[in-house]
């Protein structure tokens, strides 16, 4: 995702002058409606931007079909769930405030993304409509987990947004709901995203191209990776 891979300081900054101006003078307000809008808006936004997530959803769906790709959605909605509690409980800030253990993570990540591009670029034209069932249940899991979980600015991500609605009055029922509503946001996203590629209509035309699909994702996963390692550098 776009809004994950970005600066960490860049976001905090874009989203303390405009999720909740109240922060800027001390206050903040119980959730309402139009609060619990914003973050529906902002969680949207981050999760339909394009970013390894995605193609890593449509690599299990292209490889493994509906069942594959729908796993995938879920175990990354659950990552992203569980980063938003860790955002909330205050357990993220270890991650994002210390630099060895940030770095590290980030450095992982972009290895699983290099390690995912390899193998598809290894991919074999067998790779094909009669091999779609081959893609366990575990591995797209697996898949959909880890592309969130070694992502660190994903919990810079949370921590910017929810340090500007959540404060020591705020119930623990208002912040559960905010971790909901990023996980679920997540979740239905990528379930739209896989069972629209999986259908017959789609896959059928995917299937034909599955090799050079295949590969492309390759490189986009690579070439994101790369990105990640820049930034962290740059950073």
């Amino acid at each position: 995702m776009t809004h994950y891979l970005s600066s960490p300081r860049h976001i905090k900054l874009a989203w303390f002058s405009w999720v909740h101006p109240n922060r800027q003078s001390g206050t903040l307000q119980p959730m309402t409606i139009t609060i619990w809008l914003t973050v529906v808006s902002i969680c949207l936004l981050g999760a339909m931007s394009p970013g390894p997530s995605l193609a890593v959803v449509l690599q299990q769906t292209l490889r493994g079909g509906r069942k594959a790709g729908l796993v995938t959605a879920l175990a990354h909605g659950l990552g992203i769930g569980l980063y938003a509690l860790l955002s909330i409980s205050g357990i993220a800030v270890m991650i994002t405030a210390s630099p060895y253990l940030f770095t590290a993570l980030q450095w992982l990540g972009a290895a699983y993304l290099i390690w995912l591009g390899i193998k598809g670029l290894r991919a074999s034209a067998s790779v094909n409509l009669g091999q779609i069932q081959t893609q366990t249940a575990g591995s797209a899991a697996r898949s959909g987990f880890l592309v969130v979980f070694l992502n660190p600015k994903v919990a810079v991500f949370f921590i910017a947004l929810f340090s500007q609605l959540i404060g020591s009055e705020t119930s623990w029922m208002e912040k559960l709901i905010y971790a909901s509503t990023a996980m679920l946001i997540d979740i239905a996203w990528y379930v739209i995203v896989a069972w629209s590629f999986s259908s017959p209509r789609w896959m059928g035309r995917l299937q034909r191209y599955s090799l050079w699909i295949e590969r492309t994702f390759a490189v986009v996963l690579i070439a994101l990776a790369m990105r990640l390692l820049m930034g962290g550098l740059i950073n």
